[in-house]
């Protein structure tokens, strides 16, 4: 299993949420603040499993295509050593 962790212009979030919760991926937003992105930022996380994480990644270029040099994510993925609801 894996954690992404997407930090995405605030802007961006409406649609990448919607985008992400289409194509069946279940998705926290978190509001947050900083200066990663240099702006106004959502922080997205996703569990999925292995075989999911290229398929998660093409929804958020699918959903935010490239406007020239300007990056629109970022993105991290985390191997997850433990997985438990309580």
């Amino acid at each position: 299993m894996k954690l992404i962790i997407v930090i995405v212009n605030g802007d961006d979030a409406d649609t990448l949420t919607q985008a992400f919760t289409a194509a069946n991926f279940r998705v926290t937003r978190v509001a947050s603040t900083g200066g990663f992105l240099r702006r106004g930022v959502a922080t997205m996380l996703l569990g999925v499993e292995d075989p999911q994480v290229d398929a998660a990644i093409q929804t958020l270029r699918d959903a935010l295509p490239s406007k020239g040099d300007e990056k629109r994510a970022t993105l991290f993925v985390l191997p997850v050593s433990r997985y438990e609801q309580i």
